[in-house]
């Protein structure tokens, strides 16, 4: 099942970056009515804002509904987390420095369909457990544990003794994802770094890049957008790169991420 849940996680993280439309042109995608506005920029002047708008109407009554970090990226794009309608229309204005702008076509969101490979889950079975006797030592929640004791405080039929009964309170323990390839940060086909988390505006994260010595390379704090990209030149030299992601302080998620050398330019 783990298997299948990584293969399920890259081929969506996958799908995002796939087929995007060039500006002014958008592609427009709702995954799992989560609605995801994405572009491939190849405007050789410098771009000042983009401004991501949607309406009920494909002509008129266009509302801003965010902007983008860095306008000037190669490959951009803006979740809408909660559309009032999930066929609503969207377009991208672009202003350009110096004041000029430029509209692009409306888009409506096309219902992204994973197909995913036949994969050949056995299932396991899980070991059976057994009830330990009274005399011995049980490993309980503390709910178990306080529920325990109380039956055998008054459960008269039963010739327990509750001082006999050793009794071992466990603290569940916090699961910290480490499967690799990840599905929040990624390297594209442009081969910038994504990095896609959820409820950014909502949940403290903070994410932090170490190099192959353990030297902490690169650290994001106040992470407030869904969809990042984060460009090479913020890395001082390609090659393999440990991160790790935390919720609120809380170490969730460590994985790595492949930093590409850039391609040599042709000459002239």
């Amino acid at each position: 099942m783990r298997r299948f849940l990584l293969i399920f996680g890259c081929l969506l993280s996958a799908s995002i970056l796939s087929a995007q439309n060039t500006l002014p042109e958008i592609t427009v995608k709702n995954l799992n009515e989560k609605i995801i506005v994405s572009w491939l920029n190849t405007y050789k002047k410098p771009i000042q804002n983009i401004l991501i708008q949607r309406s009920f109407d494909s002509l008129k009554n266009y509302t801003t509904i965010g902007t983008v970090l860095n306008p000037q990226n190669t490959e951009n794009g803006y979740p809408d987390n909660m559309p009032p309608y999930n066929k609503m229309y969207y377009r991208v204005t672009i202003i350009f420095e110096g004041g000029a702008y430029e509209i692009g076509k409306a888009a409506r969101p096309v219902k992204e369909i994973i197909e995913l490979p036949e994969l050949d889950i056995t299932a396991i079975p899980k070991p059976k457990t057994t009830i330990a006797p009274a005399e011995e030592e049980l490993a309980l929640s503390k709910g178990e544990a306080s529920e325990r004791i109380q039956q055998l405080s008054f459960d008269k039929q039963r010739n327990f003794n509750k001082d006999s009964l050793s009794i071992k309170v466990i603290e569940p323990k916090r699961i910290i994802e480490t499967a690799y390839p990840s599905n929040r940060i990624f390297t594209s086909k442009q081969n910038t770094i994504v990095i896609q988390i959820a409820e950014a505006k909502f949940k403290k994260y903070t994410i932090k890049f170490f190099d192959e010595n353990e030297l902490l390379a690169l650290e994001l704090k106040k992470i407030k957008e869904d969809y990042l990209i984060l460009e090479k030149s913020n890395f001082s030299k390609a090659g393999w790169f440990r991160f790790e992601i935390y919720e609120d302080g809380k170490l969730f998620e460590k994985n790595k991420v492949f930093i590409a050398k850039d391609k040599p330019k042709p000459n002239g």
